[in-house]
């Protein structure tokens, strides 16, 4: 995310005295990835941020594995997963490796009771359905229907929703999360040929500065584990703040397709990347305009990653009894392409209404207990004619 932003006061010069109106002075801290040579922001507080009070309980929350070895394709009736009220407590993990977990929640209630940090991976909240703002250590985002939320791994953060109706996809990766590369030039600005530029993004707005004493609870996810700390003062102090790392949204409707004469391979849809996964956008678009194009997919081999497609709306053109909320998983080490009768009803059509989300993962996925629960069973013969 190589954009700079900033928010309320800073000082003109990094790492100098900054006093408040009373002549204490505001405390720095650097919020940054990658030891000292990543992406960083620095931030302004008026308290120390180091003041824990009490460390209380610990648990595990590392995913239950069914398949350790799958080579199974897989369709998973993802609004089955039942809502429940607390955020944390709905997130359901489905697919794992040691790179990326990837799960459903259907959170009922806001989270206001504590306070979130996620210390081992980066996340990305992709709004199937509601709206609310994500209230951060750095500012606030709203959010509705079809965005993406990117969140750096150490941002403290609550979430609120405008009703009890909602239904998030989630990634928690444990490698940094930008935009493609081959979008960007050497300075990181995104370039002409890009389906999304810089006006895009909804970066955080209404810096919010408590000073406060107390006791603030912090659910902090560590090594797999859940720890339960109290702050001594409330953890959004930030009186300003100005870098690089920082959370931001991105609507999948501000994604523009790229098409062309013939069908377009996968990467032309690409949003997000990591060393170790890809996030695709399909959207409606125009299809292939060649006089005998074939506009669906091609079979094509799965040799060197899982695919995992998130339906979100609309009518998938290679896909047979496909609604939204499906997740199908396609394994690496064996093809596959469209459903019977998909091939030839493409032909001759125009467009697509097509909306969905795309996970390309370099290591195979390990499917949950969560994940068999709501498998159909039969996906894979599917393509039996």
């Amino acid at each position: 995310m190589p954009i700079y932003h900033h928010l309320g006061k800073v000082p003109p010069k990094r790492h100098t005295i900054f006093k408040k109106p009373s002549g204490q002075l505001y405390y720095e801290q650097l919020f940054g990835t990658i030891g000292f040579e990543g992406m960083s922001s620095l931030m302004y507080h008026v308290h120390p941020p180091t003041q824990v009070s009490k460390v209380l309980s610990s648990h595990n929350t590392q995913p239950e594995i069914a398949e350790g070895q799958n080579m199974t394709a897989r369709l998973l009736n993802g609004f089955m997963i039942q809502p429940e009220d607390d955020f944390l407590e709905s997130r359901k993990p489905l697919l794992v490796n040691s790179d990326l977990y990837m799960g459903l929640a259907a959170p009922r209630q806001s989270l206001k009771d504590y306070f979130y940090k996620n210390a081992d991976a980066d996340e990305l909240l992709f709004i199937h359905e509601g709206t609310g703002l994500l209230r951060t250590i750095l500012g606030s985002i709203s959010f509705e229907p079809g965005d993406y939320l990117i969140i750096p791994r150490g941002m403290i953060y609550q979430i609120n929703f405008d009703q009890p109706d909602n239904r998030i996809l989630y990634l928690e990766s444990f490698h940094p999360i930008y935009s493609p590369k081959r979008y960007r030039n050497w300075f990181g600005q995104l370039l002409e040929h890009a389906p999304y530029c810089e006006r895009d993004y909804k970066l955080p707005e209404n810096l919010e500065t408590f000073d406060e004493h107390g006791e603030f609870l912090i659910k902090i996810k560590k090594q797999g584990h859940l720890h339960e700390l109290v702050y001594a003062t409330h953890p959004f102090d930030v009186v300003g703040w100005d870098g690089y790392n920082f959370p931001y949204g991105f609507s999948i409707h501000n994604f523009e397709p790229i098409t062309g004469r013939i069908h377009q391979p996968p990467p032309v849809h690409q949003t997000f990347e990591t060393a170790a996964f890809v996030v695709c956008s399909f959207c409606p678009r125009l299809f292939d305009y060649h006089p005998q194009a074939i506009p669906i997919p091609y079979n094509h081999s799965n040799i060197d990653s899982d695919e995992i497609i998130y339906y979100v709306d609309g009518d998938f053109m290679s896909r047979n009894d496909i609604v939204k909320g499906h997740i199908t998983l396609h394994p690496a080490g064996i093809p596959h392409g469209p459903h019977p009768g998909a091939y030839e009803r493409s032909i001759g059509q125009k467009e697509t209404g097509e909306l969905a989300v795309m996970v390309d993962t370099f290591k195979p996925m390990k499917v949950t207990k969560h994940a068999m629960g709501i498998d159909d069973g039969k996906y894979y013969k599917s393509w039996i004619e």
